[in-house]
């Protein structure tokens, strides 16, 4: 079938809550996809970092057809073989005490919400009802009904109300108002170390070591959303490490299966997730086998081949080229590891038109916030193929 009837059955039969490019995709290997017309493109989006540890790696697929051929779901009405084995090795691999598995990232964050709002009542005293929860302007921590009730981004509330009460945004990278922000009734602060959908915003050094030692004043939990900064995207296996602190919730999914299958987590300190008891929180699908042997084998091939190093070097690299492209549309170059990004001046017209003519070149990759391309190839990639992916960005950029 032709690329543009795949394109008119999805126009007509689908909800038209996407705004993709219009190419087809049918495979993938590595750093690489093909389209149906059999176009090789680099992938430098990676499914929102989902797919860091590359397309079809042959490990983590061959991990999903054995356990498929096994056992694939139970409930967690009983028990399974892969679930002890998950908790442990995520929890000896980020210090970790305790493990809440679930499917989306958007589960993994209203998982954390109930959490901290139970620990606040039950823990820290707050009168019920009164649990105040501190997030940042700029934010994205998915598309629910609460997680958009604190976002400030029009777009994503418009039109969706009446919105979830107990959340109060502050300003992302200010510590000043953070500290002001915070009463007795604050239960947690929920921060991105990077704000990933708001265009690669990295705070000033320091800002999270701050709020570290605010929250821990406070005593409030401090709750990092690394869905897409954790998992090695920034060159260290969560982005914590950049400044030094450790969590008390910390959110991950997306690589955590190599972007074979959805599951995600809340990792935890034992004083809050302890609060939980049976039937106050759960999922079907959360903690399957099948999720369970496919998130292990993603972990043990991100740790063993190198990624999150080579993340940290490509990255540096890669930032580099991106930084030396000479144009007077581009207003600044920035990220950290394989997490990049180019905003544009406002007067330049939109990121989205590179990103169509770099799809003509053979790079995938796509804008945010209309005047920002965001870069994040999986964390495989060689030097070789960064300077290929230069070459294309800079002569696309370059031309203006």
């Amino acid at each position: 079938m032709e690329p543009a009837k795949y394109i008119e059955i999805e126009q007509q039969l689908g909800a038209h809550n996407y705004k993709p490019l219009d190419v087809v995709l049918n495979r993938g290997q590595g750093v690489w996809v093909w389209d149906v017309a059999d176009n090789r493109y680099l992938d430098c989006l990676s499914a929102y970092s989902a797919v860091n540890q590359g397309h079809c790696h042959p490990k983590i697929v061959q991990a999903m057809i054995d356990q498929a051929q096994r056992l694939t779901l139970t409930s967690r009405a009983f028990r399974n073989d892969q679930l002890a084995l998950l908790y442990r090795e995520l929890c000896d691999l980020t210090r970790s005490h305790k493990v809440l598995p679930m499917n989306s990232g958007a589960e993994a964050v209203e998982t954390a919400i109930k959490t901290v709002r139970k620990w606040g009542y039950q823990v820290k005293g707050v009168p019920e009802g009164h649990a105040e929860i501190i997030v940042c302007d700029g934010n994205f921590h998915g598309r629910t009904i609460t997680i958009v009730s604190f976002s400030t981004d029009e777009g994503a509330r418009k039109g969706f109300g009446p919105f979830t009460p107990g959340f109060k945004v502050v300003p992302y990278g200010d510590a000043d108002a953070l500290a002001a922000a915070m009463t007795p009734h604050t239960v947690a602060l929920l921060v991105e170390p990077i704000q990933g959908e708001a265009g690669v915003v990295i705070p000033p050094a320091g800002y999270l070591q701050k709020a570290r030692e605010l929250c821990t004043a406070h005593n409030v939990v401090l709750i990092l959303d690394e869905i897409q900064t954790g998992l090695g995207r920034t060159g260290k296996l969560l982005a914590e490490a950049h400044e030094g602190i450790e969590a008390d919730l910390t959110l991950v999914g997306k690589a955590l299966s190599g972007g074979l299958y959805p599951v995600s987590a809340v990792l935890s300190n034992t004083e809050v997730m302890s609060v939980l008891q049976p039937g106050e929180h759960g999922s079907t699908f959360g903690g399957n086998p099948l999720a369970c042997a496919v998130a292990r084998t993603a972990l043990k091939v991100l740790v063993e081949e190198g990624m999150i190093e080579n993340a940290a070097e490509m990255g540096a690299y890669f930032k580099q080229g991106l930084a030396a492209i000479q144009a007077d549309t581009v207003k600044e170059v920035r990220g950290r590891g394989l997490m990049l990004a180019i905003e544009f001046h406002p007067e330049a017209g939109g990121a989205r038109q590179y990103c169509q003519r770099l799809k003509e070149q053979g790079l995938l990759c796509k804008e945010t916030h209309e005047n920002t391309i965001r870069f994040a190839p999986p964390l495989i990639i060689t030097r070789e193929q960064v300077d290929w992916a230069i070459e294309r960005i800079s002569a696309v950029i370059g031309a203006g």
